[in-house]
């Protein structure tokens, strides 16, 4: 038995390759840290990984921070003199038919525009690279020469051993059975072998990890799933050289071992592990071969390398990989107690990030906040619907077969649906609403017209959505739209400091009179987004607050830890109790003018202001606001009201030409007026300055507001990066990660693309980098082209709104 310390200031639970990762790096910080393991290191999933490290992401930060692993591969053995197995053998991907090629085309030019060098390659190139693959189905492939492969087990004691040298202390056979907690604070856990006392409790214990954050009461929401591979005995002339390889049309995936193979794959049909309880004792433990399963994944693999159908097998192993209903790991401070941290979920690639997210990891319980944005596998990005077990299940059951299928641009999940509909979803569906999905909400997408399919069909190309979608738009350009968006997140924040903490949190200018309503963000300490939404003064002391669907628990989370100690300001969730209805367009005035009584002149009702009216019996919140660029106002209804409000506005609309409209008319819409989208064009790597949103900052009042310095700091010293807007044409299909060019220069790429049906052009938004400096200037001067699908195209840029740049439509 190992002494255990009375005391660590940070505690890791787990002792996977993600502990070791975290614990080495919080060791090289200087940092006190423990890392305590139930078992043996790597005994949990890590030894049974199959070891493949690519890079290639569609986040550019997630990418990077694949990237970082690879780098810290490359030289861990000689830091610690313990074996990695680390081999940059490149990888290679393949594609087997058009719709495929088109994929690894553009997944090619995202690699480009994150900085990664992929080659498009021939057949016959694939070949040579891999000589004994079958190629008479391959359109063409790509490969990333910066990835390669590792063995788990050797990565992760690496690790280990390196984060004793910088001074951790690791300790196995050392289950922690309870953590305490002294009025919301951790101080410290129980183990079978005693107490330690702690600030910081880090939690990545793999599929460990939901049961046990649960009884602290934080969500974890991950499922085991089963993942097969064999390993085979050596096969005659195998070049030791070998790219890793995947074949995504036939579901599987190489890598050469020994002389050997080993292939693995993701059926379609994968099995859930379990009910979600892990046997006692489990550690190095595998499951039983399950044949009959995998068999279909050998006749495909079979097809690719017949090498295969005389090599013996060595192993086959079977073991429980921990998934997540995205495909995305986890990473962060839980929302739901302070100084807990998890990393886990990490769906079949930990080696692959292992490197990087023990780092981002470290630096976010350093520092409290992450190194950069990692919005896709930040914690908060689940809510409501990630509570439950067995809508967890059933969206990572479809998640996982997916793992290889292709993914098209817009495609939703089917699995676990509908579950948050709004009180008018099955009128819309009557009407043809084709629903979306996000954060378990059901959300209209678009509308089909009678004999045409209410459904979507995916394609690199034209979607067949796109003629409603056109429709959609023009109406709201040229007459109404009526757009369901309860699903809008919504918060009051109310109590006598509620303006003090709100214009402490807020980079805009709250201190308003009731009724004003303000675009703002929330910035961090290097001035970075971290919100982008509206806030609405109700009265002295209260707020009401909307922000996105997908940001409810991030942004209640943000803004509930960043009210300053002391002050009387209670945060409430108010998200169920209203629908919204959005009025968008022209006519908008004259239709809700004929159902209330309220005077809707712009004298008596601006723009950027909140009043109650009454419409069909209702007291409705009406906003003025708009994302669309149009007249319009958004109406939070009480939800008991919502039909009634909603058959009499388009009982008044038409005579108007009111029609329904989804969220993809929105998109189409902003983009063509720059209006900036969270999580794509704009986040917490992204400042007011450098996304154009300068305007919407108090700085010139001289009031205090977190990130205030730093805003300050870059006004002085400028900016290194400008989010423009760039045009391309019509038969140019942008979807976002395009690589920009300036005068033949890499510079950025597209954060958001789509197709803006009142210019008739292909529409992007991307931020013009340059390491000494952006000016306004700099950005207009250049002659431009974008990468899309590995073709360089001419664009056009533009700093200013592409559609009504002076606000005449929205403020008429």
């Amino acid at each position: 038995m190992t002494d255990l310390p009375g005391t660590s200031k940070i505690i890791i639970i787990g002792g996977g390759i993600i502990g070791c990762s975290t614990a080495y790096h919080l060791a090289k910080m200087g940092l006190e840290v423990t890392l305590l393991e139930r078992k043996k290191l790597t005994s949990g999933t890590t030894f049974h990984a199959a070891g493949l490290v690519g890079q290639l992401r569609t986040s550019a930060n997630i990418t990077q921070l694949l990237g970082y692993s690879v780098d810290l591969y490359k030289r861990l053995e000689a830091e610690t003199g313990q074996a990695t197995g680390w081999k940059m053998n490149g990888g290679l991907r393949l594609a087997c038919n058009a719709e495929r090629w088109t994929e690894v085309k553009r997944q090619a030019t995202t690699a480009h525009s994150f900085g990664l060098d992929m080659h498009l390659l021939t057949p016959q190139e694939a070949f040579d690279l891999w000589p004994i693959m079958a190629i008479d189905d391959l359109v063409g492939a790509a490969l990333l020469p910066t990835d390669g492969q590792a063995n788990p087990s050797d990565i992760t004691l690496s690790l280990a051993k390196g984060a004793r040298m910088a001074g951790a202390r690791i300790i196995e056979d050392c289950k922690v059975l309870s953590v305490e907690i002294d009025r919301g604070i951790i101080t410290g856990v129980v183990t079978e072998q005693g107490r330690i006392g702690c600030e910081k409790l880090v939690c990545c214990a793999g599929q460990w990890t939901r049961n046990f954050a649960a009884t602290v009461g934080v969500n974890v929401p991950l499922v085991p799933v089963e993942h097969q591979y064999l390993i085979t005995e050596r096969i005659e002339g195998l070049p030791a050289n070998l790219p890793t390889l995947r074949d995504p049309d036939r579901l599987t995936y190489y890598k050469e071992e020994v002389g050997g193979l080993v292939m693995g794959g993701y059926e379609p049909n994968p099995i859930l592990w379990r009910d979600g309880t892990i046997p006692q004792g489990f550690h190095y433990t595998l499951l039983e071969n399950r044949l009959d399963h995998f068999e279909p994944l050998m006749e495909l693999a079979l097809g690719r390398v017949p090498a295969l159908e005389t090599a013996g097998i060595k192993q086959m192993i079977n073991g429980p990989e921990s998934f997540t209903p995205d495909g995305m790991f986890i990473l962060g401070e839980a929302p739901e107690l302070r100084n807990f941290f998890v990393g886990a979920g990490f769906n079949a690639f930990g080696i692959a990030s292992g490197g990087g997210a023990g780092m981002a990891l470290a630096e976010w319980v350093a520092k409290g906040e992450a190194p950069f944005d990692l919005w896709p596998a930040d914690i908060r990005r689940f809510g409501r619907p990630h509570f439950d077990t067995d809508w967890i299940r059933a969206r990572t059951y479809e998640a996982y077969g997916k793992h290889y299928t292709m993914a098209w641009p817009g495609e939703e999940h089917h699995s676990a649906r509908p579950s948050r509909r709004s009180p008018l979803y099955d009128t819309l569906l009557a009407a043809g609403a084709v629903f979306g999905e996000k954060l378990g909400w059901e959300r209209p997408n678009w509308f089909a017209a009678p004999g045409e399919l209410a459904q979507d069909v995916y394609t690199y190309q034209r979607p067949n959505w796109h003629s409603a979608v056109a429709r959609e738009h023009q109406a709201g350009r040229r007459a109404a739209m009526l757009i369901d968006q309860s699903s809008f997140a919504k918060f009051t924040l109310k109590g006598p400091d509620a303006c003090a903490a709100l214009q402490w949190i807020a980079a805009a200018n709250v201190d308003r009179p009731a009724g004003s309503l303000i675009y703002t963000q929330m910035l961090n300490d290097k001035a970075g987004i971290e919100c982008d939404l509206t806030v609405t003064r109700i009265a002295e002391d209260e707020y009401y607050i909307t922000t996105g669907t997908g940001f409810a628990t991030h942004d209640f989370d943000w803004i509930a830890r960043n009210i300053p100690a002391g002050m009387n300001a209670q945060l409430v969730d108010v998200t169920s109790g209203y629908a919204v209805l959005s009025l968008m367009g022209p006519e908008a005035r004259r239709i809700l003018q004929t159902v209330t009584r309220a005077d809707l002149s712009n004298t008596a009702f601006p723009f950027a202001t909140a009043r109650t009216i009454g419409i069909a019996g209702a007291p409705v919140r009406a906003l003025r606001v708009t994302y669309v660029g149009e007249l319009g106002w958004e109406l939070h209804i009480p939800t008991e009201y919502a039909h009634a409000v909603y058959a009499a506005l388009h009982s008044a609309g038409a005579a108007h030409g009111l029609v329904n409209a989804g969220y993809r008319a929105i998109e189409s819409m902003r983009l063509e007026k720059g209006y900036r989208a969270w999580g794509a064009d704009i986040g917490p790597d992204h400042t007011p300055d450098e996304a154009g949103l300068g305007w919407a900052v108090k700085f010139k009042s001289g009031i205090p507001f977190r990130g205030r310095a730093a805003v300050a700091a870059q006004r002085t010293d400028g900016v290194k990066k400008l989010l423009a807007s760039f045009t391309a044409a019509p038969e140019v299909i942008l979807y976002g990660r395009e690589t920009i060019y300036r005068d033949g220069a890499r510079v950025g790429w597209l954060s958001s693309g789509g197709y803006g049906h009142t210019l008739g052009l292909s529409i992007g938004m991307g931020y013009v980098r340059n390491a000494a400096g952006v000016t306004p200037d700099h950005v207009l001067s250049g002659q431009y082209e974008l990468e899309v699908a590995g073709e360089r195209l001419p664009c056009t840029v533009s700093l200013s709104p592409l559609y009504d740049p002076h606000m005449a439509r929205v403020k008429g």
